[in-house]
């Protein structure tokens, strides 16, 4: 069973709808240990002081802030831990704001939050509904684990989210990088046309179960068979081509596949609806002969 990471309530007006958070992301990332070669045994990092050499414990370090090459102001764990804010129990909602405004890149870990309690279903459900209704997001912050974070409130999946979010000064400006294009350029037309066609022919559903991390699977697949004793080989990388792409060549295969592809994958439905019906037809038939009999 799923345990909260979080307890407290929403504010926004008078209104407190009391939830608890769960995380709704999970890491599935192949974590490798250091191993000496000779031994077997396993690698540890020590925190050495750089001039002496030694080994220093963890009661003689402090942390310290580089003011200047080589000087710091130092800070002792409880005096760091005197100035983090304290944890808080409550999200307070300063603004609702349009869903479709709120750009990804300001997202980022979700947590799913639940009604606390019987008494809080309704206000739950009715903070889902309204901002629903009207395609907003709830803006507002909270204190979790001695830090402060910027959250985004959203209906999502009948339920409601919450997610950490950067602040406007840890999101790097476009305008800071010179290599990214500054403003919009007029394509040729009938490139764009081309172009288009061929998004829209790409163009479905958003279904994420159908996105996997193929490297995540090959890699376990690979513990797995070293594990057995079984040869490790690599498949051959290709090399890369060093043609001069011709962009409406590009776009031309890319379509006349495409079309290959949908007209292979309709072929196929229609055989297999073809010999569902003549199955049916069989059984309908079969079942008259016995009624007949």
């Amino acid at each position: 069973m799923a345990r909260s990471v979080w307890k407290g309530t929403i504010s926004f007006g008078l209104v407190n709808v009391p939830v608890k958070a769960f995380s709704a992301v999970r890491d599935h990332d192949v974590h490798f240990n250091q191993i000496d070669k000779e031994t077997g045994s396993r690698v540890r990092n020590q925190k050495v002081a750089e001039k002496t050499g030694d080994e220093v414990s963890p009661d003689d370090i402090e942390l310290g802030y580089e003011v200047e090459k080589g000087q710091y102001v130092t800070f002792t764990k409880d005096e760091l831990d005197e100035l983090r804010p304290a944890s808080t129990r409550t999200i307070d909602v300063t603004d609702f704001v349009a869903l479709a405004d709120v750009d990804p890149i300001y997202y980022e870990r979700t947590y799913w939050l639940a009604p606390e309690g019987e008494t809080s279903a309704k206000p739950y459900q009715l903070l889902r509904a309204a901002m629903e209704d009207r395609e907003l997001v709830a803006i507002g912050t909270v204190v979790m684990r001695n830090k402060m974070y910027l959250t985004a409130i959203r209906p999502l999946d009948a339920a409601l989210a919450m997610s950490t979010m950067r602040f406007a000064d840890e999101v790097v400006p476009r305008k800071d990088i010179d290599e990214v294009p500054g403003r919009r350029s007029k394509p040729d037309a009938k490139m764009l046309k081309m172009a288009t066609q061929l998004v829209d022919s790409l163009t479905g559903d958003w279904k994420p179960q159908q996105y996997k991390d193929t490297f995540t699977d090959e890699l376990r697949d690979r513990i797995k068979a070293k594990e057995a004793g079984e040869e490790l080989t690599k498949d051959p990388v290709p090399e890369p081509s060093n043609d001069v792409v011709d962009l409406m060549a590009a776009l031309e295969a890319s379509i006349e596949e495409r079309k290959g592809r949908k007209s292979k994958s309709k072929s196929s439905s229609s055989s297999s609806g073809g010999s569902g019906s003549r199955a049916k037809s069989r059984r309908k038939s079969s079942g008259s002969d016995r009624k007949s009999a």
